[in-house]
C-alpha cells in the first residue's frame, strides 16, 4: 500500500518520486519535477493525504502490519513452537502469504517502471533481492526485506507530510471566495471571479481573499499568513491591505485592485511552489550518481554470484547467490534519494515558517556559504519611515518652499518625497506639475507653476553648479535640498529611524564570522553614523545605482560569497549580482518577489542571520545524511561481499540507514531559529 504514491515514477527520473509525494506533477515538456498548484488543492490532498487522523494511519499501516504477524507467526513456528503441519509447500505458502500484502505492489511498481524505460529503480532492486531469496529457500529473509522495506516508505511518507506541513499551511492562506456588495445585497463570489474596483465585505474574523484598498475609517489584521507574525497590525483608510490578512475587528469595506492570480499572496505561493523544482548542487549530483549507480550494483551482483566460479574451487551457487542478493539490498540508493531532498525540503518549511520564503534548495547550499552580507540602509537596516525634522528657507517663504518641493515630490515613489508630501498635508493643492525628470541618485527635476524646480541631495546642486550653503554637508541627517529657477532656496532635514533589532542583526553575523558591509546614497556623515552605532564593518555614502554595482564587483573579485540585502526595487541590479540576493520587506513590492531570491517578509533584519543559519543547519544535515549512508552501506557492503553479513545486516544498512536518514532530515523542523 505504501508503494501506491510511487506509482508515478517517470520515463527519465525514478527519484522524482518523493517530490510527487510532495504534491509534484511532471510537466509534459520539462523533464524535471514542478509543483502544480491544483494538484497541491485537490488531488493532493485526496489521493496522498493518507495520514490525516488515526483511522488513516492504521489503514496505511495495515498491509504491514499483517505481514509483520504473518511473518513473526512463522519464526515461531519454525524456531520455538514447532507445528508437525508447517512443512513443504504450507510453510512455503505461509510465507508466500505473508509477503503478498508488502511485495505486490512493490513487483507492479517495477514491472511499471521498466515498461517506462527506467529499468534499475529501487524497486527492481528490492523484487530482485526478494525473489531470489525466495528462491534458494530464504524465505523469512525475502518477507523480512520486503516488510522492513514497506514500513521505511511509510515512515518516509509521514516525513515528508511533516517536512511540507508548514509550506501546505501557507498555500491555504488564500480564501476561494469573498462576500462582495452589489447594489444593496451582498453576494458571495469566487475570488478568481472578483474584478478590480468591486467592493469586498470583510466580516470579523474573515480572510481576506484580494488586495485592496480599505475604505472603512480603520481596521485591525492578523497578518500571520504573510510574515509569519501574528502581532495585529491597524490600518487607516485608503491604505493597501493584502490577500491572507485576518479581520480583527468590526466590518471593514475593502475595494479590490488586483486580481486574484496577481495578489502579493498569489506570488508568494507560486514562488514557494517552484522553490522545490530549483535543486541544489548536491541533490543534482545525488540524481545523477543514482542513475548511474543503481545499474554498475547489479551488474557489480552478478559479478559477485558467477565469478567466483572460475576461483572458487567448491565454488556453491546457492552461497555465492546470497552473497549478491545480500548486495543487492544493501546497495539500494533511497536513502540518499530520499533523505537528501526532504532535508532541503524541510530547510525551506523552516524557512517558510519563520517568515522567510526561500526560492529553491540551490540557495539554501549558497546561504550556508556567505562570508559578506552587503546591505542597503534605507528599509533594511534604518525603517524607510522618515519625517521631517526641520525646514529652512532662503530667500522665499516657507509655506512657498514646502508647496513647490511637495507638488514636485507627488511624482516620486521614494520615501523622502513622501515624508515631505505627509508634512505638506493639502498645500500643494492647485498646483501645476509638469516636465518631471528623476534624476537617478541625485533627485527631481521639472516645471511647478511655471517655475523650474531642483529637488535632491547637494550632488543635485553640484551637477547644476548651484551654490548653496556647504555648512549642511556635516549635518548627520538626510539633506534634502531646493534650488528654483537655478537659485538656492533652502533645504529640509529629514531624519529615519534604525530598527529595533538592527544591531542584533549585525552582533549576529559578526559570530559567525561574517563581514558586514553597508551601501547607501545618503550622506556619507549620516551613513558613518548608522553604522558607527550598529558595529558595521565598513560603510559606503554618496553612491549611485551604478557604484553599488562596482562596490559589489570589486567584492566578487576578492572571490567570497556575497548576499546583498535590499528592498528589491531600486537595488535590482546589485541583487542580480550578488551570489544570493535577499529582498526586505518583499510583501509591498511586485519587484522583491521577482527579483530576489530570497524574501524576509516581516522586515526584521535578524532574519537575515536566520536565513543564513537555516542553509548551514540544512546543509549540515545533509551532508551527515550523506556520510551516514556511505560509510554504513560501504561496511556491510564489503561484509556481505566477504559472507560476513546475513539479510538482517542487509536490511539495516538500506531500510534502517534511511529511516535514521530521514528522522535526521526532519530535525530541522524542530529547530528555534
Amino acid at each position: 500500500m505504501a508503494h501506491q504514491y510511487k506509482k508515478e515514477v517517470n520515463d527519465k527520473e525514478s527519484c522524482c518520486t518523493l517530490e510527487k509525494k510532495m504534491g509534484v506533477k511532471m510537466s509534459a515538456d520539462a523533464g524535471c519535477c514542478s509543483l502544480d498548484e491544483q494538484e497541491n488543492h485537490s488531488d493532493d490532498d485526496h489521493d496522498h493525504d493518507h495520514s490525516n487522523g488515526s483511522d488513516s494511519i492504521f489503514r496505511m499501516f495495515l498491509p504491514s502490519i499483517l505481514s509483520l504477524l504473518l511473518l513473526l507467526t512463522a519464526i515461531a513456528f519454525d524456531n520455538y513452537f514447532p507445528q508437525t503441519w508447517f512443512v513443504g509447500w504450507v510453510r512455503i505458502a505461509w510465507f508466500c502469504v505473508a509477503y503478498l500484502p508488502v511485495g505486490l505492489p512493490v513487483l507492479k511498481e517495477a514491472f511499471e517502471s521498466i515498461g517506462k524505460g527506467a529499468v534499475f529503480s529501487e524497486f527492481f532492486l528490492m523484487c530482485i533481492a526478494t525473489l531470489g531469496a525466495f528462491g534458494i529457500g530464504q524465505y523469512a529473509e525475502g518477507v523480512a526485506v520486503m516488510l522492513f522495506y514497506s514500513i521505511g516508505e511509510l515512515f518516509q511518507m509521514l516525513a515528508v507530510k511533516r517536512a511540507k506541513s508548514s509550506i501546505k499551511a501557507l498555500l491555504g492562506q488564500r480564501p476561494d471566495s469573498a462576500n462582495v456588495i452589489e447594489g444593496l445585497e451582498t453576494v458571495s463570489k469566487k475570488a478568481s471571479d472578483i474584478a478590480i474596483g468591486e467592493i469586498i465585505q470583510l466580516k470579523q474574523g474573515e480572510k481576506l481573499a484580494l488586495d485592496g484598498k480599505l475604505l472603512s475609517e480603520s481596521a485591525t489584521f492578523n497578518t500571520a499568513a504573510l510574515t509569519g507574525e501574528s502581532k495585529p497590525d491597524t490600518k487607516s483608510k485608503d491604505e493597501m491591505v493584502l490577500a491572507g490578512m485576518i479581520n480583527l475587528n468590526a466590518v471593514a469595506m475593502v475595494e479590490v485592485t488586483a486580481i486574484f492570480t496577481d495578489s502579493k499572496l498569489s506570488k508568494i505561493l507560486e514562488m514557494v511552489q517552484e522553490a522545490t523544482a530549483k535543486k541544489a548542487t548536491t541533490e543534482l549530483f545525488i540524481r545523477k550518481f543514482a542513475k548511474i549507480y543503481t545499474p554498475i550494483v547489479v551488474f557489480l551482483a552478478i559479478g559477485i554470484c558467477l565469478i567466483p566460479i572460475l576461483f572458487v574451487e567448491n565454488y556453491v551457487f546457492r552461497d555465492w547467490l546470497y552473497r549478491a542478493l545480500i548486495f543487492l539490498v544493501i546497495s539500494c540508493p533511497c536513502a540518499l534519494v530520499i533523505s537528501i531532498p526532504l532535508g532541503y525540503f524541510g530547510g525551506i518549511g523552516a524557512a517558510s515558517k519563520n517568515g522567510i520564503l526561500i526560492k529553491g534548495s540551490t540557495f539554501l547550499d549558497i546561504l550556508a556559504s556567505i562570508q559578506v552580507v552587503v546591505m542597503d540602509k534605507t528599509g533594511t537596516l534604518t525603517k524607510g519611515v522618515f519625517k521631517v525634522q526641520k525646514v529652512v528657507a532662503v530667500g522665499i517663504s516657507e509655506a512657498d518652499l514646502v508647496k513647490y518641493t511637495a507638488a514636485i515630490e507627488t511624482k516620486s515613489t521614494h520615501p523622502v518625497g513622501s515624508a515631505i508630501i505627509e508634512y505638506a498635508k493639502d498645500i500643494v493643492k492647485d498646483t501645476t506639475i509638469s516636465e518631471v525628470n528623476e534624476i537617478a541618485g541625485h533627485g527631481m527635476k521639472g516645471l511647478v507653476d511655471g517655475k523650474e524646480i531642483l529637488v535632491g541631495s547637494t550632488k543635485l546642486m553640484k551637477k547644476f553648479n548651484i551654490s548653496y550653503d556647504t555648512d549642511i554637508d556635516t549635518v548627520p541627517f538626510t539633506i534634502i535640498v531646493v534650488a528654483l529657477n537655478k537659485k538656492y532656496v533652502g533645504y529640509f532635514i529629514i531624519a529615519d529611524e534604525i530598527k529595533e533589532d538592527a544591531k542584533e542583526a549585525i552582533q549576529n553575523l559578526h559570530k559567525v564570522n561574517i563581514k558586514t558591509i553597508m551601501l547607501s546614497g545618503d550622506n556619507q556623515a549620516i551613513v558613518s553614523l548608522v553604522a558607527k552605532e550598529l558595529n558595521i564593518d565598513q560603510a559606503f555614502g554618496e553612491l549611485l545605482p551604478e557604484n553599488k554595482v562596482q562596490k559589489v564587483t570589486e567584492l566578487k573579485e576578492q572571490h567570497v560569497k556575497i548576499a546583498f540585502v535590499g528592498d528589491g526595487v531600486n537595488d535590482a541590479p546589485v541583487i542580480a549580482l550578488a551570489d544570493v540576493g535577499i529582498a526586505m520587506g518583499g510583501l509591498g513590492s511586485d519587484a522583491a518577489i521577482e527579483t530576489a531570491d530570497v524574501v524576509i517578509q516581516n522586515d526584521q533584519p535578524t532574519k537575515i542571520f536566520t536565513a543564513i543559519n537555516i542553509g548551514k543547519k540544512t546543509k549540515q544535515i545533509v551532508w551527515q545524511n550523506i556520510g551516514l549512508a556511505f560509510s554504513v552501506k560501504l561496511i556491510v557492503l564489503i561484509m556481505g561481499a566477504g559472507g560476513l553479513a546475513t539479510m538482517w545486516e542487509a536490511v539495516f544498512a538500506d531500510v534502517g540507514v534511511a529511516l535514521l536518514a530521514i528522522l535526521n532530515a526532519v530535525r530541522i523542523q524542530r529547530m528555534k531559529f
